[in-house]
């Protein structure tokens, strides 16, 4: 995604090269987005010329050209001048994902492949939702997700789950919600099939935070495909708290 809305920012705005973006969550390959958030920084006078004649605001006719330009698939909602010490990624303090599962014997409705994860089970043995719900509450709160996480040099995997909870929507599908400060690579797909199991009745409810306090990875616990999960919101504090809140994230975490 950022790759595509660089480029078009650039053929749009007549700039020389791709602007760098930076955006408020790095989702696997795969993950859709309808609340992601991104900053650049573009050259006023390249801004303030996107009007041309006409009397509109530049961010009216820039989301115009992106339309224009954009593939089907990549849509900007809404674009304006950033505040003072506004960071996309660092001043977030939490960020919400959706993870849609069908368990219908019949699979996934066509029209929804795209979004939602096929996991077929017997009419009579459907997932046990209010299980899946019980087990990631127990999940929640400041740890170290280890067990959940792909880790890298240097980086911690200590993070403030503030909530993971299951219910069942209007289509019938199994859905997750799942906030946090931030996530680890893999961490929220991590997080989904660990109460798999719970949902099946291969697993008791207190499973997930027995691999969790082991801080290793299990071999049980499947990271579910990529095209079920979504990036639903980005949440930031009042103006005058962003740049704060950036000097905050970059701080590294730990438990107390």
């Amino acid at each position: 995604m950022a790759g595509t809305l660089g480029a078009a920012l650039a053929q749009v705005m007549r700039l020389d090269g791709e602007p760098r973006l930076v955006v408020a969550g790095r989702t696997d390959a795969g993950v859709h987005a309808t609340g992601q958030v991104c900053h650049v920084d573009v050259p006023a006078p390249a801004w303030d010329a996107l009007p041309g004649r006409s009397h509109r605001p530049p961010a009216t006719d820039l989301l115009r050209r992106l339309t224009g330009v954009l593939p089907s698939d990549v849509r900007v909602h809404a674009a304006a001048v950033a505040p003072p010490g506004f960071d996309a990624r660092f001043s977030a303090v939490c960020r919400r994902y959706a993870y849609r599962i069908c368990d219908h014997p019949a699979g996934v409705p066509p029209l929804r492949r795209r979004d939602v994860m096929a996991h077929p089970l017997p009419e009579d043995r459907p997932l046990d939702v209010a299980a899946m719900a019980d087990a990631a509450r127990r999940l929640v709160g400041l740890h170290d997700f280890a067990a959940f996480c792909r880790r890298r040099e240097g980086a911690t995997t200590v993070r403030t789950l503030r909530e993971y909870d299951w219910d069942r929507d209007d289509a019938g599908f199994a859905v997750a919600r799942v906030v946090a400060d931030a996530f680890c690579h893999s961490m929220v797909r991590a997080l989904v099939g660990a109460v798999l199991p719970v949902g099946e009745g291969r697993m008791g409810p207190h499973w997930p935070a027995d691999v969790l306090a082991a801080r290793v990875r299990d071999p049980r616990v499947v990271v579910v495909p990529a095209q079920g999960l979504t990036l639903v919101e980005v949440c930031y504090p009042p103006d005058p708290q962003l740049a704060v809140r950036a000097v905050e994230a970059r701080a590294l975490r730990s438990l107390p």
